[in-house]
């Protein structure tokens, strides 16, 4: 089976890495050619369209940015559509609106191709390992012929029904994440203003019922505000964006996702965006210096 991947970001770069060390055979496409140099010098074949990547491919993944991004890879000029073929699917690992993606599979669909989504967590630190945890929506004969596929990728994949459900849980992880880095953040921050290690913080906090797998690993690194990237901090206040979005569609009311999209949107426009997601301890950090 061939594999297409188009958005070789650190996720992208990091699920093809993978995906060639068992024995893929992957075609891959960035808009920013040298975000494909890696994947090049382990084997990938590089393509010049994500038509091309289509045409080369059996199951074409997706993971750009957004709905928009979905939308033209896959029906722009030299999209994925233009390169169509028999038996072809169209896997979305991206985190979108459910309900753009509703749409765009319900065009797909039409025009005789399959479709999934396939939102996963863990970064790509996990994703190297295929050990990330994979959410997926579509036709649950879809999932099955492609299972083998998303087995090497995750470690845990749970097939969620119709499409749109895998989305809408992803956004909801999502969500609980921006949530525990900011709570961690505040933590820390009050522990330090009260003249505390904020490690003896964390050593209580994680001898409790309350500890985290974030207060477990990365917290530490939030102390020292040295965190190598793996999800940066505008990539997260997108996913808010969407979050709430999605949320006004469906007359959700999530006070506390409103509040975290602020913080992480004066956070990205103060400059804090290119770092990991829970470096928003750095933005707290400078709040409380003014």
């Amino acid at each position: 089976m061939k594999i297409g991947i188009i958005g070789t970001g650190m996720l992208g770069e990091a699920v093809g890495l993978h995906l060639l060390d068992v024995g893929y055979d992957v075609t891959v496409f960035n808009r920013t050619e040298n975000k494909t140099e890696r994947l090049k010098q382990k084997g990938a074949s590089i393509a010049e369209s994500p038509k091309q990547v289509a045409k080369d491919s059996d199951l074409i993944i997706t993971i750009v940015k957004d709905a928009d991004a979905v939308n033209e890879v896959i029906f722009g000029k030299s999209g994925i559509m233009s390169g169509k073929h028999d038996g072809m699917c169209i896997a979305d690992m991206s985190t979108v609106n459910p309900n753009s993606t509703r749409e765009i599979s319900k065009q797909v669909i039409e025009d005789g191709i399959d479709y999934m989504e396939i939102p996963v967590m863990g970064g790509p630190n996990v994703a190297i390992d295929g050990k990330l945890v994979m959410m997926a929506s579509g036709k649950k004969e879809v999932f099955e012929k492609f299972k083998t596929v998303f087995d090497s990728i995750a470690e845990q994949s749970f097939y969620l029904g119709d499409t749109g459900t895998a989305h809408s849980i992803k956004l909801a992880m999502n969500l609980q994440i921006a949530m525990l880095a900011l709570s961690l953040s505040e933590g820390i921050t009050l522990t330090k203003k009260a003249g505390f290690d904020p490690e003896i913080f964390l050593k209580i906090l994680n001898s409790t019922y309350f500890k985290t797998g974030m207060s477990e690993g990365k917290a530490h690194q939030m102390i020292s505000e040295s965190i190598e990237p793996t999800f940066t901090l505008a990539n997260l206040k997108k996913d808010l964006d969407t979050i709430n979005d999605t949320a006004d569609s469906i007359d959700a009311e999530l006070p506390m996702a409103k509040i975290a999209r602020k913080i992480y949107t004066d956070a990205t426009e103060a400059g804090f965006g290119d770092i990991d997601y829970t470096g928003i301890i750095s933005y707290i950090k400078e709040l409380s210096k003014k």
